[in-house]
């Protein structure tokens, strides 16, 4: 692919593109979102636990997780640091403006990032629409759980996966100036198809049947396909940039660099193991394998806690269009006041944590559907605020030099977190009989997550005492530089003088 202009766009057809990466997102993230709909059914269906049935979900959010780090972050910073932008006002810019839309948005898979170099955008979100349309429309068939886990679980996840990363790369490289516009509207797809699609599958689920509803969604996901085939591949100098970042090497090595080539230096640039020697990144990285285990357990429990409690199919739908319209709420809100720099941003996190432990705590007490969604939308709210800056407060952790591996590192590891926590939500499900204790579990290990943020927080302010402290005898006392060094001017002429008394000077002998 050769570069025909090297600057993009910023407009015509790059909104075609922004307006099939926005399909994308709501195809993929939001049908993973409202998936809860679905639990009861097949828990009923095949009479197994609710440990068990949860971990369907659970494998298609590890599948979506793993190698979230090797999907270079580093292109668009790169990207936004050639057109003039320091640094760390691109990370904040990003993680303020972009990244917020949605919670997975810097989680993508390994295979679907290099296939993005081997090929070109288009193939492999056309790509990840038939994997995603295969898991459903096997799922269909419905055999077994274990059957369920491959299709519905794995493939699923392999598709969102391999459509997601690409949708939402190429739109940074049809805009430059507009970008965060454009990204912020494609991202936008998770929470608006996720407010209709709660309804919509709960409709289908009743007319047609838990695997009729399946099959039909993998039909849906099928347009994934459609939006694949509108996103135009365009060769811009920021992936060009990309593509061979790392790879320059002095001339006449070329050999070398080809080697370097092949070894795919993004993604070997994205991870950095010896991060889990520093503390700070290791306490975030506890705290991000925590509030994963929770994050994920809300959405695929209140419906069937809602129906425990005996509240109409058709009202418990709306509760998820009410969690992803609050969501999007708090998450816009939330980034334009992080912009502010008013508070700092772990404090502001820690804070955000607490609300949502807090929601969750109190959301079991619901007993009917006003009060059930009067606490859906303050969690819904609250959970769109925390979104909004944990990647900036990573940024702030591991400074900007080390930001993009600590992004990919953290993502991998956090990924356990979403991983294991639906399945022991489900246990502790199975042990109590009752829903509501998957919440209080999601709650207290929120709590949990918070003490991490408050060490790391009380860590930082004593390794910042501790560097003044050193830096102190440095620093000039004196209000202006000018004076510092008039001072020390002053001084090496007193030395002088002193030096001419002690020492005879054949200039001044009588």
């Amino acid at each position: 692919m050769q570069a025909k202009d090297s600057n993009p766009p910023d407009g015509g057809y790059g909104w075609v593109v922004v307006v099939s990466a926005f399909m994308v997102m709501g195809l993929t993230v939001a049908v993973l979102k409202t998936f809860g709909l679905f639990f009861v059914e097949i828990q009923q269906h095949f009479d197994e636990l609710a440990s068990t049935t949860s971990w369907i979900t659970s494998v298609t959010i590890a599948v979506f997780h793993l190698g979230a780090g090797l999907f270079p972050v580093s292109k668009e910073s790169m990207c936004f640091h050639s057109q003039g932008l320091p640094l760390q006002q691109t990370v904040q810019f990003t993680t303020a403006r972009i990244l917020p839309i949605t919670f997975t948005s810097l989680l993508s898979a390994p295979v679907a990032s290099s296939l993005c170099v081997q090929y070109t955008h288009r193939t492999v979100v056309i790509t990840g629409g038939l994997l995603a349309f295969s898991g459903m429309a096997l799922g269909f068939f419905g055999l077994n759980m274990v059957w369920m886990y491959a299709t519905t679980g794995f493939l699923q996840g392999l598709g969102i996966s391999f459509s997601w990363t690409p949708a939402i790369s190429i739109v940074s490289h049809y805009f430059s100036k507009k970008r965060a516009l454009a990204n912020a509207i494609a991202s936008a797809g998770e929470c608006a198809f996720a407010f209709v699609f709660g309804p919509f599958f709960q409709w289908l689920i009743s007319q047609y049947g838990w695997k009729g509803a399946l099959l039909i969604i993998g039909g849906i996901q099928l347009n994934i396909c459609v939006c694949g085939v509108l996103m135009r591949p365009l060769a811009s100098s920021c992936l060009l940039e990309a593509s061979h970042y790392g790879t320059e090497t002095p001339p006449g090595n070329g050999a070398s660099g080809r080697d370097k080539e092949d070894k795919s230096p993004i993604m070997h640039k994205t991870l950095n193991w010896m991060l889990v020697k520093r503390p700070e990144f290791v306490l975030y990285a506890i705290f991000g394998i925590l509030a994963a285990m929770s994050f994920f357990v809300p959405p695929l429990f209140l419906v069937p806690l809602s129906y425990s409690l005996g509240i109409d199919e058709s009202w418990t739908a709306s509760l998820l269009s009410i969690l992803a319209m609050v969501d999007f709420g708090g998450r816009l809100l939330c980034g334009w006041y992080a912009n502010l720099h008013v508070t700092k941003t772990i404090h502001l996190l820690a804070m955000t944590i607490t609300l949502i432990s807090t929601s969750l705590m109190l959301l079991p007490l619901a007993n009917s559907y006003l009060s059930l969604a009067i606490f859906t939308g303050f969690y819904g709210f609250f959970f769109g605020t925390t979104v909004a800056i944990h990647i900036t407060v990573l940024a702030d952790v591991v400074g900007m030099p080390e930001f993009d591996s600590a992004l990919g590192l953290f993502m991998l590891i956090r990924s356990t977190g979403g991983f294991v926590g639906p399945p022991f939500a489900g246990l502790i499900v199975d042990m109590a009989g009752d829903y509501r204790a998957s919440f209080y579990m999601a709650g207290a290990t929120l709590i949990l997550s918070a003490g991490f943020l408050i060490i790391l927080d009380l860590l930082q302010q004593r390794k910042k005492r501790g560097s003044k402290i050193r830096t102190k005898p440095e620093k000039s006392t004196l209000p202006y530089p000018s004076l510092h060094t008039l001072k020390h001017q002053t001084r090496r002429g007193q030395d002088a003088e002193e030096n001419e008394k002690l020492s005879p000077c054949p200039f001044h002998a009588n």
